[in-house]
Formats: structure tokens, sequence, C-alpha cells
């Protein structure tokens, strides 16, 4: 018999984790403080990404944020504040940012990446989602200096040695892949093993399989509060109501640290702005890529191109940071020939919050004070990604099944 499940987070976390948890036989509710519109989950690069192998935190990372700590335009942006939550975490970043961690850190972000992108492909090849776009065609990483192209060789090199399909193109095959392209670009590596989505079809989709299969979504709830009887979470308490259940989802993303302080836990997570700017006219764009010095990510969507990135670490908050937008628009016109992105298009701007862990590693798994809690947050700039392998291994964990992958390093009590 399935059980009572509460899921927090109306994301592609928390409805990847509705998703396979219904496919277990539970009853499923999602509750999100949104109308589970926008956010995140809407206005990313839609890139599954196996080459993305290297996490946030790594060496020199610390260095160049404080470097740029007041260059509003930079790609990694962190706001001077004082707040000591964000201390805490800064601290903790940097301690995780050694070559050691993030060699012990590969193996599995290789693996949860590509489990996750075999698990969109059975879930495109099932039809329970209808149509949606899935684009096997890989990422062009595009240098301009060759400070960052021997960088990204250095990656693609430890991509090879994890058995990933990725290869440096000539100049030749560079612009017989993608034509007009500025003449300033060096080369690139075109990681094969990646693939390329529309968010907001998938989100839609996802949606209306859910709604119609049973599971219910309260949006437009904040979790305010919790009821505990002993090592048992046995009511979760929004502004509007109040619910029982027999096991519990947090999967709140950047809201997610806030959440876990009411559960006595600490789970520290940040949130990291992004930005997106889709251009809804022909492009001539017809393969993915990062425009490596600038940090932007350029993908051919349904119907039109979205240029994203940045990181911005300024806390809570969905201001539009004009300076930053223009900087992704700068980018893409640097490096397309004949590319201009309007001023129009740039007012119509979008910004997502991604909840970034200390160690560049999501939080997947139980924790040792709660019975009935599975954490599933903190994917920091993966979290499209690594939508459905998230929900696959709390649906397994739920269930008692053997788990698809070895989720040890993910653990939310792990040492950072």
């Amino acid at each position: 018999m399935g059980k009572n499940i509460i899921v927090i987070g109306g994301g592609i976390i928390g409805m990847s984790t509705a998703y396979y948890l219904h496919q277990e036989g539970h009853r499923v509710t999602i509750i999100d403080k949104s109308n589970m519109d926008h956010g995140a989950s809407y206005v990313n690069a839609g890139y599954l990404t196996p080459s993305h192998i290297i996490p946030m935190a790594s060496p020199g990372m610390m260095l160049k944020g404080i470097k740029w700590m007041f260059n509003s335009s930079s790609p990694f942006y962190i706001k001077p504040r004082f707040d000591l939550d964000f201390i805490k975490w800064a601290w903790q970043f940097n301690a995780a940012s050694t070559k050691a961690r993030v060699e012990k850190a590969i193996p599995l972000i290789k693996d949860i990446n590509l489990l996750s992108k075999e698990l969109y492909t059975e879930i495109y090849e099932s039809g329970n989602l209808g149509d949606f776009q899935l684009v096997k065609k890989g990422l062009l990483m595009l240098y301009k200096t060759e400070k960052e192209g021997q960088h990204e060789m250095e990656v693609a090199n430890r991509a090879k040695d994890e058995g990933l399909d990725v290869r440096e193109l000539s100049l030749r095959e560079l612009h017989s892949l993608q034509p007009n392209l500025s003449s300033e670009i060096l080369g690139a590596v075109h990681y094969e093993c990646d693939a390329h989505t529309t968010p907001e079809e998938i989100m839609q989709n996802l949606k209306k399989y859910l709604t119609d299969h049973g599971v219910t979504l309260k949006t437009g709830e904040e979790v305010v509060d919790f009821n505990f009887s002993g090592s048992i979470i046995d009511k979760v308490i929004t502004q509007k109501d109040s619910y029982k259940f027999d096991e519990m989802v947090l999967a709140s993303g950047s809201w997610s640290q806030h959440l876990a302080k009411k559960l006595q836990l600490k789970i520290a997570v940040q949130p990291g702005k992004g930005y997106r700017i889709d251009v809804k006219r022909p492009t001539g764009i017809v393969v993915p890529a990062i425009l490596m010095e600038a940090k932007v990510a350029v993908t051919p969507m349904k119907g039109f191109t979205r240029f994203a990135g940045t990181m911005e670490l300024s806390g809570i908050n969905d201001t539009i940071n004009k300076t930053r937008v223009q900087a992704i628009a700068k980018a893409a016109s640097a490096y397309y020939k004949g590319l201009q992105i309007t001023d129009k298009e740039q007012t119509e701007a979008q910004c997502g919050l991604r909840p970034v862990s200390p160690d560049g590693l999501p939080y997947i798994g139980r924790t040792s004070k709660w019975a009935n809690l599975t954490v599933a947050t903190g994917h920091a700039m993966m979290g499209w990604s690594l939508g459905p392998a998230t929900g696959k291994l709390v649906s397994e964990i739920i269930s008692g099944k053997k788990l698809s992958m070895n989720i040890e390093g993910l653990a939310p009590e792990r040492k950072l």
C-alpha cells in the first residue's frame, strides 16, 4: 500500500520527485508558495550536462568572487553584505574549494548526470509527458583566449578519463557545425555527451501529467511551521491549512535553509541568481554553447534562442540587475556575427534563484534526526540536469528499494 507523501517545493526537483513517487504507487501532494509558473526551473539553460564534472566550489573560485565583488557585470558576483548565514556558507565554500575535494566529487557528478540523462530519455520515450524537445547535439565550449582554451582542454581530458564523449574541434569543424561565429573565437571543445531541452515545455507537461494522475498541487501556500512527535514530523503547517502525512520531502530550493532551521537541521544553501534573455526570432544558432570568457549559456530552444548566465550571490530577491542583463546581451554580440539583442528583449529578461551548497554538490537523502524526512536540494547550476535522477533516488529511498547509484557523498549531514 502506498504512502501519503508531502513534497515541499514545486520546481523540477519537487515535480520529478512527485512523478517517480506516483509511479511507485504513493499518494503525493506538492506544496509551493508560488503559482509554479516561474523561477529557476523555468529560466535555466535547459542543459543535461554530464560534461559539468567540476563543481562550482573549485580552486580559485572564492578569489575570483572577491576580485569581482565590486563589478556588478562580472560572471560571478558576490554582493557585499553582512549576513551570518552567508558568511558561514562562504567559509565552507572556500574550505571545499580544494583539488582533493574536486577529484572526489567528479565521479559522483558524472554518475548522477548520466543517470538523469538516461531518465529524461526514458520519460521522453514513454510518452507520459507528450512530445517535448530533447536534442542530443552536445555542448560547445567556445573560447577566445588561449588561457580559457587550455583550461577547458584540462577539463576535457579529465572528462575523457571518465569515459565521456568529448573532442577538440578544428576551426573548420567548428564553423561547419555552427556558422556565423566571431572570427575572434580561437576554438572549441565539443561535449558530445550533453543534450538540451526547453524547460517551460517540460514543466507544463509535467504539471499536466501529475494533476491528471491524481497528484495534488497546493500552490500559493507557504510552509510556516511543522509539528513533531518524537523522531517523526507529523504535520506541515501553511498559512492556509495543515497537512498530515507519512513521509515528507524537502525540495524547496533556495528556501530550504530557512525551512531546515525550523526542522532543527543545518543545511547550508545560498540563492545563486541567474538571468535569461529569450530571443524569439531566427538567430542561426543550432548548437548549444557556453561562451567561456563571459560564462554565458546559449540554447536553441523550441521557438526561440535562450541566452542565460551569471551567478549572483545577493540573497533571496527577484530584482533584475540591468547591468547583468546587458552583460549577457553584449556577450552574445561578441561571439556571434550580426547578432544584436534588442533593448526590448533585454527588458523582458527574467531571473531565478538556484540553491547553491558550499561544496557544489546536492543534498539527497535521509537525516539522522527525522525518520520520515528526505532532503532533495542544493543542486546549484545542475538542478535542471539532475531533476529526474534526484526524483528517482528519493522515490527509491522512500519505497525502500535499491538505489540506482551510491549517494553517500550527497548526504545532507556530510562534513562541509
